[in-house]
């Protein structure tokens, strides 16, 4: 059962879309977070507490800026990173259902920027306004977890790009996605108001705003999925390097030949002109990335081959 359940993960996220993959990724680490738990609780019982948080608090935003400083990485990892069922749940939902109208009208390849970016707008909007805004007299450190800030990113995105599109609410039936997001952003801004988890709907309206300027600046020509995009490629590459260093033993040579170039004859080495590699035509390389897509999906491509075959879906 379990070999079956591991298998469909797997299929699910090598061939499913971002939103997908994101789900699979955040709920993951929810596993891992609550199974390092129970490891610790039944061989650590008296310390428990104290080891489960300082792992949190590693891969987690805290609102003391040497805390950020030193552990760069909370940046990232905190939107990643759930503790509570309800909290995962509902986060996951709101990812799953707005997550697919936004890539249905801009694309799949903006989401996991839009999602990055949002989050990190989000836990941005929580430091600054713990640190400089008087709600909190205690002194202490809080520290910041949960996807909430990019999920609302993409939620009012959604709002943004389609604010007529019906959703069907249980007992409710159908309400148009303004309705919906508005209510949501409502909701937090009266939380700003509240005694509890105050930085937490700060993170959110951050979100929120992010998600509402990407779309603006997407629509005036600015896309800024692009450098995200670039700088996710270049990691790759880096680690997917790293994994064949070493490796002197070369792969096989693929040569591209034009098949509709005429055959010369033979020179005197015995070489044809046409087994001399050329430069690859228009039609080839659109040919090559679409087996590239075939065979590695979507995301396997680089950046600029993505712009060639943008560009030329619009000249069809």
């Amino acid at each position: 059962m379990f070999t079956s359940i591991w298998e469909d993960i797997k299929r699910e996220y090598n061939y499913g879309n971002m939103v997908t993959r994101i789900i699979i990724i955040n709920t993951a680490v929810f596993v891992l977070v609550n199974l390092t738990w129970v490891i610790l609780r039944l061989t650590h019982a008296y310390t428990t507490p104290r080891l489960y948080n300082s792992i949190i608090h590693f891969f987690s935003l805290s609102s003391d800026w040497m805390h950020n400083l030193t552990h760069p990485w909370v940046w990232i990892t905190s939107m990643f990173l759930h503790e509570g069922f309800m909290h995962i749940l509902f986060n996951m939902l709101f990812m799953y259902w707005f997550g697919r109208i936004v890539g249905d009208f801009i694309g799949n390849h903006r989401i996991l920027p839009l999602y990055l970016l949002g989050g990190l707008v989000g836990g941005l909007a929580f430091v600054l306004s713990i640190n400089f805004l008087p709600y909190d007299a205690t002194g202490a450190v809080h520290y910041a977890l949960g996807a909430s800030g990019a999920v609302m990113g993409i939620v009012v995105a959604a709002g943004v790009l389609s604010p007529d599109y019906l959703m069907h609410l249980p007992f409710i039936g159908g309400v148009k996605l303004k309705f919906i997001v508005g209510t949501l952003v409502f909701i937090d801004l009266i939380g700003l108001a509240g005694d509890t988890n105050t930085g937490g709907h700060f993170a959110h309206i951050g979100g929120a705003i992010f998600g509402w300027i990407f779309v603006w600046q997407l629509r005036e020509g600015n896309d800024w999925s692009v450098p995200v995009s670039n700088l996710l490629d270049r990691i790759k590459y880096f680690f997917k390097s790293l994994g064949n260093w070493g490796n002197t033993r070369k792969g096989p040579r693929v040569v591209y030949k034009n098949p509709n170039r005429s055959r010369t004859p033979k020179s005197r080495k015995g070489n044809s002109a046409s087994d001399q590699p050329i430069d690859l035509s228009h039609q080839e390389r659109l040919d090559a990335i679409l087996d590239k897509i075939k065979k590695s999906g979507y995301e396997s491509l680089t950046s600029e081959e993505k712009e060639f075959l943008f560009n030329a879906s619009k000249e069809k």
